[in-house]
């Protein structure tokens, strides 16, 4: 598929899933989304910039916990889906730090080295190709800025004996199904996580795509990781006299 009606397609889905997201999100993975966004917040960085991007940033969950480590700090909240913005808008008070705008991570409308962090919470496999998100988050990360992103692991790895994966297939389409009445919704998570790289591989995309001192760690047995990945430091050279 064309990645521009890729990436509308996936508004659309997610427009249509709006008002159940958080509550599924909860319900589905027994409230552990909580803690992996606390443990994704654990590796963010303030920086000179006094700025952090959260892209992907849905019903803004990620940008107010930010906001909760690092008061002092303004958060730029771009999300492709309107709707799920709105939703999340409900959640923060008039005069926070959150700045919420619809946008295109592909084409991000910031300018050059004006962010210190990047979080993108599960999403991440909703945009392709994923090396023009990269080009365009090393664009706006100050040097030795940091990326972190919160990802499922491949549904491809057998955990917990395969009990995870009949869960991913067979289950959480269904009860998705039934709550959200989008019968595409939760098939298309599970696909999309089922078809996503291991861990080692999304670190090789970061390499290649620029990025430096790249990591990555498990939660829950794999389930989720969380990767950090920084641009690369200015080299300054300095001349003897």
């Amino acid at each position: 598929m064309n990645p521009n009606e890729h990436g509308k397609g996936v508004a659309r889905l997610f427009d249509g899933i709006a008002g159940w997201y958080d509550f599924l999100n909860h319900f589905l993975s027994l409230g552990l989304d909580v803690y992996w966004r606390k443990r994704l917040v654990a590796t963010v960085r303030p920086g000179p910039a006094g700025r952090m991007l959260d892209l992907a940033a849905g019903t803004l969950d990620v940008s107010r916990e930010i906001l909760r480590h690092y008061p002092d700090q303004r958060v730029l909240a771009l999300d492709f889906s309107r709707p799920m913005l709105l939703k999340g808008v409900g959640k923060i008070r008039p005069d926070t730090s959150i700045f919420p705008a619809q946008a295109d991570g592909r084409a991000l409308p910031l300018p050059a080295a004006c962010v210190d962090t990047v979080t993108i919470a599960f999403g991440i496999r909703n945009i392709l190709p994923r090396a023009q998100v990269y080009a365009e988050i090393l664009r706006v990360l100050t040097p030795g800025g940091r990326l972190c992103i919160l990802e499922f692991g491949t549904g491809q790895a057998r955990i917990w004996g395969g009990l995870y994966n009949f869960y991913l297939t067979h289950v959480l389409p269904r009860i998705g199904r039934l709550f959200s009445r989008d019968p595409q919704a939760y098939r298309y998570l599970a696909d999309t996580i089922t078809a996503f790289p291991p861990a080692r591989e999304l670190a090789r995309e970061l390499r290649d795509a620029g990025f430096a001192t790249v990591g990555y760690h498990a939660l829950c047995s794999g389930i989720v990781y969380v990767h950090v990945a920084e641009k690369p430091a200015l080299h300054i050279s300095r001349k003897t006299p």
